[in-house]
């Protein structure tokens, strides 16, 4: 069978290739996402900070008990915003453990030097040069509290040797010390050293360690030390890392990496799945069914069901194969592009590579080829089933519609498209995306199951549009329309999905960038703002507002909070302020409550946030800090602007020492309307290392920015599927409008000139193209404006005309020339060759 299969494959290579390129299409997007997920569950990152220790004991995540099932409570472990911290304690109880030589403390500040201020460093205590290990180069260790050792990364470019001296900026404040040493440099982040006590005094996290690093013995019992230091780290809620898990615990960006490519790539993969499987199925079927004639001459000279069927089928498993051979190189190829596109915008770090394959390889291809099979095996089951006395008379018309089975299924579609579309206004957030997008595949799975009746419906409503138009070609065209309502599906499918898809995906991306933006504008109302790429201490506020005419003055600090969910817990945006003077410089749009409330131990939550977590005004809502510290504070305000500021509103004292540098982003400056000290202002920026003031537009083009780039990764993917979605529709049209060699001939040989065989397709295009735009539109708008209201709040979505304009020109004029072309190729054709042309 396959020999058959293959000679069949040689012989009528224009008639498979167009189910070749949907399968190695498919192939390739879903090799892109599987090795992403593949590379992000083989990245560790470098362990470079502690190289020598057996283990590092760290808190990096933190993990949620979530509901209870069958009497098994799920776990949920999300990766801690902020660099979790552990106790000072926990270093003498390691260093107690028998067989450990030392258990060193390492403290991570966060620094800039004058000398090399565009490179990134961090700042250590001496002893911690243990762990690397690092060794001298020159000079000594720092003996005193002015002195730094620095490593050979920032010595070599700046000049730094033992003598030299150098402004270093830690905690917002700018300090000169000596280099007293130059130590060798590890790979990562370049770092310098303070005296032990000296990096305790600055550390804003006073009697904890960043990490915990464990030296053994040389004769200890490794196994036994490490069972008693993941029992002492368990007791401390923090976690033993080991081996190449180290570099999770050296840099935590590592972690987050891993979280990106393991979470982004497996919710790319099932919705590229998703499209894949609708594509695949759609083109195969379509395929199968334009062989009727073929497979009808089999049957009507004794072939077996089961012989058809299996032709089929190893017909369709090798152009799997082929189509991996090409799919797979393809995604390698594709997968390092989006790698190093994600690097360069900072969504992953350097030393993420791209790793593995064989897995990735073998699961996309036996997915792609168990899709294709299925959908080949269902297509010819019809076929293959008939009598041979009636296979060649059931080549001649295809049944119009399918069976009820077909039907029931397309209406529970429909049904549970619309019962999703209450679930998602009833959440928020990632329960309303996910909602959003069930909904919308479902309304698209739906519409390819009631195609036929939708075919014929539409043909018999549009009849009279069409003859009026188009004449008898109209006529020619609506029946057509009626006859083959069966045919047309995969047609239909295809463009649908383009214009659903990218009518959702794409607007909501630009709708939520918007929201952002304008949420930030509308809530700031302070003219000035005081930054510094350094950070900025509490003490900035209070210094701004002693500047003649400043009317208020508030401390803003950027962080990340962790809160409950209805299904898990979700890391939202949050604000540290100094409320003094907070209604003059920010409009949050305060609902219920009053932010001249906010103190230490309350909190001021968005109203999205607080309808997903259950929290009510004057009630308590518990969360944990971007540190892992868990918090129970009480609600006393709920506003509306939790896009442009984070859903959550924190006293800046309750942040202090839960974030990594403990210092203010930006302080918001209002002044009276005939200010005039700006001056003032200026000679204030310049006491602190990097300080600058800006207007406020200035930081909402910024936010807009930030919020663009975030949102990069989300119009990448959809682009990917849009753009396969549009191919396949192509695709599907080229090889549907090839097919048509002898009905097109059977016309032309009964007097219907090219003319009138060209208006006649033009009208079937229009007619059909009508009704997948009109589909694909109403599909986009219910999803957009449902999920739009959900996340957002606004009523109705924002679509630029523009962009409608290029979605449904762009889909129009690639539908018509995928048909156009190749319906001229064919009449080119004589009739009389045309009418003996295989299907």
């Amino acid at each position: 069978m396959f020999r058959l299969a293959a000679q069949t494959l040689r012989h009528r290579t224009g008639g498979f290739l167009a189910t070749f390129v949907a399968l190695a299409a498919g192939v390739t997007v879903l090799m892109t996402c599987a090795l992403l997920v593949e590379s992000g569950w083989r990245h560790q990152g470098d362990p470079y900070r502690y190289g020598a220790a057996v283990a590092v004991v760290a808190d990096r995540d933190l993990t949620v008990d979530g509901p209870t099932v069958l009497g098994e409570t799920e776990r949920t472990t999300v990766l801690l915003p902020e660099r979790g911290s552990v106790p000072e304690k926990v270093a003498g109880d390691l260093a107690d453990v028998p067989g450990v030589e030392r258990a060193v403390g390492d403290r991570r500040l966060v620094v800039t030097t004058t000398a090399a201020p565009r490179l990134p460093t961090t700042g250590h205590g001496w002893s911690s040069t243990a762990l690397a290990p690092h060794r001298l180069v020159s000079g000594r260790p720092p003996r005193s509290d002015g002195e730094i050792a620095v490593d050979a990364r920032l010595a070599g470019p700046t000049g730094l040797v033992p003598g030299a001296t150098t402004q270093v900026v830690t905690g917002g404040v700018s300090r000169t010390y000596e280099v007293s040493g130059v130590v060798g440099a590890a790979s990562g982040r370049a770092a310098l050293f303070f005296t032990d006590a000296h990096a305790a005094a600055l550390d804003p996290h006073p009697g904890r360690f960043d990490a915990v690093g464990v030296l053994t013995a040389p004769d200890a019992d490794r196994d036994a030390v490490l069972a008693e230091v993941r029992r002492i780290a368990d007791t401390a809620g923090a976690t033993a890392y080991t081996g190449d898990d180290r570099g999770l615990a050296a840099e935590p960006e590592s972690a987050a990496a891993r979280s990106l490519a393991l979470g982004a790539g497996a919710a790319f993969a099932g919705y590229a799945a998703a499209v894949v499987g609708f594509v695949v199925a759609g083109t195969v079927g379509l395929s199968v069914r334009h062989r009727r004639r073929d497979l009808a001459l089999l049957r009507a000279v004794a072939a077996t069901p089961g012989q058809g069927r299996s032709m089929l089928l190893a017909e369709v498993g090798l152009l799997a194969l082929l189509a991996g051979a090409v799919g797979v190189p393809a995604g390698l190829l594709a997968s390092r592009r989006v790698r190093d596109a994600l690097v360069s915008r900072g969504f992953l770090p350097d030393d993420f590579a791209v790793q593995g394959g064989a897995l990735s390889a073998a699961a996309v291809v036996v997915t792609v080829a168990a899709v294709a099979l299925l959908s080949a095996w269902i297509a010819a089951l019809r076929v293959t089933r008939i009598r041979p006395t009636e296979a060649l008379g059931e080549t001649a018309v295809e049944p119009a519609t399918g069976g009820r089975v077909r039907l029931v299924c397309g209406l529970a579609c429909v049904a549970g498209a619309l019962s999703l579309t209450v679930l998602t206004g009833a959440t928020d957030g990632q329960t309303a995306l996910g909602a959003a997008m069930g909904m919308l595949y479902l309304f698209v799975l739906g519409v390819a199951l009631l195609a036929p009746w939708i075919n014929q419906t539409a043909a018999r409503l549009l009849g009279p549009v069409l003859r009026t138009v188009w004449g008898d070609s109209g006529y020619l065209a609506a029946a057509n329309l009626r006859a083959h309502a069966r045919g047309t599906v995969a047609v239909l499918t295809a463009l649908v999905l383009s214009v659903g898809l990218g009518g959702t995906v794409w607007f909501l991306q630009g709708n939520l960038e918007r929201q952002a933006a304008v949420q930030s504008r509308e809530g700031v109302l302070a003219g000035y703002a005081l930054t510094s790429g350094a950070g900025l201490p509490a003490s900035a506020a209070a210094e701004a507002r002693r500047v003649p005419g400043v009317v208020a003055a508030t401390g803003v600090r950027r962080t990340s909070v962790v809160v409950p969910d209805r299904l898990e817990p979700q890391t939202v945006p949050a604000q540290g302020i100094d409320p003094l003077g907070a209604d003059r410089t920010l409009d949050l749009k305060v609902r219920s409550g009053s932010l001249d409330a906010l103190r230490e131990g309350t909190v001021a939550v968005s109203t999205a946030r607080a309808d997903a977590a259950g929290w009510r005004l004057g009630g308590e809502a518990r969360l944990w800090l971007g540190d892992g510290t868990p918090v129970t504070l009480r609600v006393v305000a709920l506003y509306e602007r939790g896009w442009g500021f984070g859903d959550v509103t924190l006293h800046r004292r309750t942040l202090d020492g839960h974030t990594v540098t403990g210092l203010d982003d930006r302080v918001l400056i209002r002044t009276t309307p005939d200010f005039g000290g700006e001056d003032a202002l200026a000679e204030l920026a310049r006491r602190y290392p990097g300080g600058q003031v800006t207007d406020t537009d200035r930081l909402t083009g910024e936010l807009a920015e930030d919020v663009a780039v975030s949102g990069w990764l989300n119009k990448m993917l959809v682009t990917v599927l849009v753009g396969y979605a549009v191919l396949a529709a192509a695709n599907t049209l080229v090889m549907a409008a090839l097919a048509r060699t002898r009905e097109l001939s059977l016309l032309r040989l009964v007097g219907v000139t090219r003319g009138q065989v060209k208006r006649m397709v033009h009208a079937e295009q229009a007619g059909l193209l009508g009704v997948a735009l009109l589909i694909g539109a109403a599909i986009a708008a219910v999803t957009l404006t449902t999920i739009v209201r959900a996340v957002t709040g606004a009523a109705v979505p924002h679509v630029p005309a523009a962009g409608w304009a290029v979605l449904l020109g762009g889909t129009s004029a690639l539908a018509l020339l995928a048909t156009m072309v190749p319906v001229t190729h064919v009449l080119r054709t004589a009739p009389v060759e045309g009418m003996g042309v295989r299907e």
